[in-house]
């Protein structure tokens, strides 16, 4: 029997040593097998944006987005912790923003937690989201929604200004009640200072392994995803040439009458098709 995953077990894990395991989920299918597998948390990023509405960035996903893809997700969702992206300024304009659109997902889809990408600047929305009973994960390092500003999708924390400010903005962040901190595209040993300084979970994505979990967006760990490669994903299958395998073929036997077959038909007796005529 599995274990329910709260920010209670999160936090519990980072004390005890355990390393948590989160992957993203869009729809009800996945998230039934990604759940079933005993991931400790499933995101609903609006990574969703390039993955599966094909935009170029995730500046273009919208609340309503977010929502009609949680919803989907939960459905599906017994044992992981459901997080769900804020997406692009549906928090970056006030605290009341913040709020609101943060009650929004969590009552119209049923996550537990939202995230919310950046660090000093966000933190009265944090401490306000978190203080009206809504558990926040915050987002360090290369945070997509700010790609434009960042001057494109670059490792972050590499010089001393550049670090010292993670490590400021992920102290900020716990001070303010995040739960939890992703950290994107940052270099391994800064990872390492900030989740040894940091009494919350830090979850790493291209971040090493000295983060106390780490997250993968599926599509690109299953190598379903050919736009773009980054550098920090390990392909744990190669499902994108099995399914193109599988979609030749069901197209090769359809053309060539092999599909279906008599083991795919249902039966009518003769006599009832010979009173038809």
């Amino acid at each position: 029997m599995q274990t329910k995953n709260t920010i209670t077990t999160f936090q519990q894990a980072k004390e005890d040593g355990r390393k948590l395991t989160m992957l993203t989920a869009y729809d009800y299918s996945m998230a039934k097998l990604v759940d079933e597998s005993g991931v400790n948390s499933i995101l609903v990023g609006d990574s969703l944006g390039n993955v599966m509405l094909g935009y170029s960035s995730t500046v273009s996903v919208t609340m309503t987005d977010m929502i009609h893809h949680g919803k989907a997700v939960a459905r599906a969702v017994k044992n992981a912790l459901l997080v769900i992206d804020m997406p692009f300024m549906s928090y970056q304009a006030s605290v009341y923003d913040a709020v609101k659109n943060a009650g929004r997902l969590v009552q119209k889809t049923t996550a537990h937690a939202v995230k919310l990408e950046g660090g000093a600047e966000v933190c009265p929305q944090i401490k306000a989201i978190t203080e009206a009973g809504i558990p926040v994960m915050a987002h360090l390092g290369l945070t997509p929604q700010s790609v434009n500003a960042l001057g494109g999708y670059k490792v972050q924390g590499k010089t001393e200004s550049g670090a010292k400010k993670i490590i400021e903005d992920a102290t900020a962040v716990q001070n303010a009640g995040a739960f939890a901190v992703v950290l994107e595209c940052i270099p391994a040993k800064l990872a390492k200072r900030i989740t040894e300084t940091l009494t919350i979970p830090t979850i790493g994505i291209g971040a090493g392994r000295h983060c106390d979990g780490q997250v993968l967006v599926y599509q690109d760990m299953l190598g379903m995803f050919a736009d773009f490669k980054p550098k920090f994903v390990k392909q744990y299958a190669n499902l994108g040439d099995v399914m193109q395998a599988a979609f030749r073929n069901f197209a090769e036997e359809v053309q060539t009458g092999n599909f279906p077959a008599k083991e795919h038909e249902y039966l009518i007796a003769d006599d009832v098709i010979s009173k038809l005529y």
